[in-house]
């Protein structure tokens, strides 16, 4: 996904119907830059931007741009919530169990948004949300390195 700009955040917000601030404008390259954040993780990016922004205003940023459907917040169970730029589909993520890294992952079956559910009990579904588990590369690297044991 391409990186956000200034402009192109305002424009995103304008046609959300939202008011440009510097805050949102901020947080939304955040976002682009760096997928899958935290609002912890985004307080000392955007402050380094702009100033002094507190923790609170960084979450209520990310509520009006969830609601605004500009920023998608997923929950990996064991993770604070994290948050996107990428909406515009029903993506899926990958979580390595050891280090926390997560990816994206296009639709894993079916047609766009995975909502072929074997039994749908009446619901009318309108979206689907997978998370696979496992080692990314690098974990599984190492945890098949062998281990240094020193002569006693």
């Amino acid at each position: 996904m391409p990186l956000m700009t200034r402009d192109d955040a305002t424009d995103a917000l304008r046609d959300a119907g939202l008011r440009v601030t510097a805050p949102r404008v901020a947080i939304l390259g955040c976002l682009s830059e760096h997928p899958h954040s935290s609002a912890d993780a985004l307080r000392q990016p955007v402050n380094d931007q702009l100033g002094t922004v507190s923790t609170q205003a960084i979450y209520d940023v990310l509520n009006a741009l969830t609601e605004a459907g500009l920023v998608r917040r997923i929950e990996p169970a064991g993770h604070p919530a994290l948050f996107e730029t990428r909406t515009d589909d029903n993506h899926h993520h990958l979580v390595c169990r050891q280090c926390g890294q997560i990816e994206d992952v296009d639709c894993a079956a079916g047609k766009r948004p995975c909502l072929d559910a074997f039994d749908d009990h009446g619901f009318a579904i309108d979206e689907a949300e997978v998370t696979y588990w496992g080692l990314c590369p690098t974990c599984v690297s190492q945890d098949n390195q062998p281990t240094s044991t020193q002569n006693e």
